[in-house]
């Protein structure tokens, strides 16, 4: 009995001498759970595994800034229309919290939070009191704006303002990827992509373009309205939709043009994009000096939907859409 509790002791010794020259470095084996009084109760299954870390997003916005978010935003601030509608073609509907009080489109948006006009001041207050995992602005927001945004705190993505249809699609993905809705901005895209597709196969037809004034605001001056010049969406999309913009001479994408002008170009179409304002093709034909007008005579004088081309989202390709139609309705019979 001596000798065996001599050789435990012996046993035990070595064991720890052996122990201590293990390497500090673990082996990489699955630690064992930690089970509370509870969870020992339990059966081995029910024990939630180990969760896997999630990758963080990061993407840089319209000012060049580099925005990380730890997962996808479930809590999102709308301060633009478009981005609004962007939201809500992503199928995001019910992750947007607030929006400006211009976000009229789709109808549900209606539904949510409204935190006033977004154009000139914001609410910091208000904003930080939302807890919101994202902010979405767009280039009706400054810089200044935006920096003051993240100084409070928050995380603000600058949605860029599209020039052209593919920057359209590169906003959606974008944003998609923001908010945890990759699959349905590439969806989205995809859909928008035949869309045009459709039309520029059509237009590619054509032969004679109608020249076409596009109607902004009369409100100041009717005898000089604003319109839509070079390096606007308007004047994108006219052309795309087989179109010639007679504003395309002008110096800058929003500018005044004179009756002088207008007359001089006569056009054959004029689409009123401040129809929504109350401006009609019966009050253009009482203006002095627009009678003689070509688009007067023959009736050419069409309400058109601002909000489609002025809101760059995904009803960017309904406006070219529309536009098509009305510039060679043969074309869709």
């Amino acid at each position: 009995m001596k000798r065996l509790s001599h050789a435990l002791i012996f046993m035990l010794l070595l064991g720890l001498i052996l122990g201590a020259c293990v390497p500090a470095t673990p082996v990489a084996t699955s630690p064992s759970p930690v089970v509370t009084e509870t969870a020992a109760f339990l059966p081995t299954a029910s024990l939630a595994p180990t969760a896997t870390p999630v990758a963080q997003i990061e993407a840089t916005d319209g000012l060049g800034r580099k925005v990380t978010l730890k997962a996808p935003a479930q809590r999102i601030i709308s301060l633009a229309p478009s981005n609004t509608e962007i939201l809500f073609a992503l199928g995001a509907g019910k992750q947007v919290i607030a929006r400006d009080s211009f976000s009229d489109y789709p109808p549900e948006a209606a539904s949510v939070t409204d935190i006033g006009s977004t154009w000139e001041t914001l609410n910091l207050e208000q904003l930080v009191a939302l807890q919101p995992d994202l902010v979405l602005a767009a280039g009706i927001q400054s810089p200044e704006q935006v920096k003051a945004m993240e100084n409070a705190g928050l995380v603000v993505f600058w949605v860029p303002n599209p020039v052209t249809l593919e920057d359209l699609y590169a906003n959606l993905e974008v944003v998609g990827r923001l908010i945890g809705h990759e699959p349905e901005a590439a969806a989205l895209i995809e859909s928008l992509k035949a869309r045009v597709a459709a039309v520029d196969k059509k237009i590619a037809m054509v032969s004679q373009k109608p020249s076409v004034f596009y109607e902004l605001d009369a409100s100041q001056d009717p005898a000089k309205p604003w319109t839509a010049g070079p390096g606007s969406f308007h004047d994108a999309l006219i052309a795309r939709a087989g179109g010639v913009n007679i504003a395309a001479v002008l110096d800058s994408p929003w500018a005044q043009m004179s009756l002088e002008q207008i007359v001089a170009a006569d056009p054959e179409i004029i689409l009123l994009g401040d129809a929504k304002w109350g401006t009609t093709p019966e009050s253009v034909a009482q203006r002095p000096g627009w009678s003689n007008l070509r688009a007067v005579k023959n009736e050419r004088v069409i309400p058109f939907d601002d909000d489609l081309i002025s809101r760059p989202g995904p009803r960017l390709v309904d406006a070219l859409e529309n536009l098509a139609k009305i510039f060679h309705p043969e074309l869709f019979k």
